[in-house]
């Protein structure tokens, strides 16, 4: 994973960890970083959601689609 993707997911993690603070940004910036990177999906751990269950999981994916960012989560 790319550094700059690395840092983006991380700000994510870290918007979803303060209650969803600035997460329409983190977004974005993520939506950048993975174009800039060449990927069309990200994975993430789900270990580090605030909400691990799979309607979390899922709703979660939804909102970062319509977004214009497709999300995976490792196992």
């Amino acid at each position: 994973m790319a550094d700059a993707v690395k840092q983006a997911l991380d700000a994510v993690h870290a918007s979803l960890d303060n209650n969803n603070a600035g997460i329409d940004a983190a977004i974005a910036a993520l939506k950048l970083a993975v174009e800039g990177a060449g990927q069309k999906i990200v994975t993430m751990d789900k270990t580090r959601l605030p909400n691990n269950s799979r309607p979390g999981r899922k709703m979660l994916q939804t909102y970062f689609k319509k977004r214009g960012v497709l999300v995976e989560f490792a196992e």
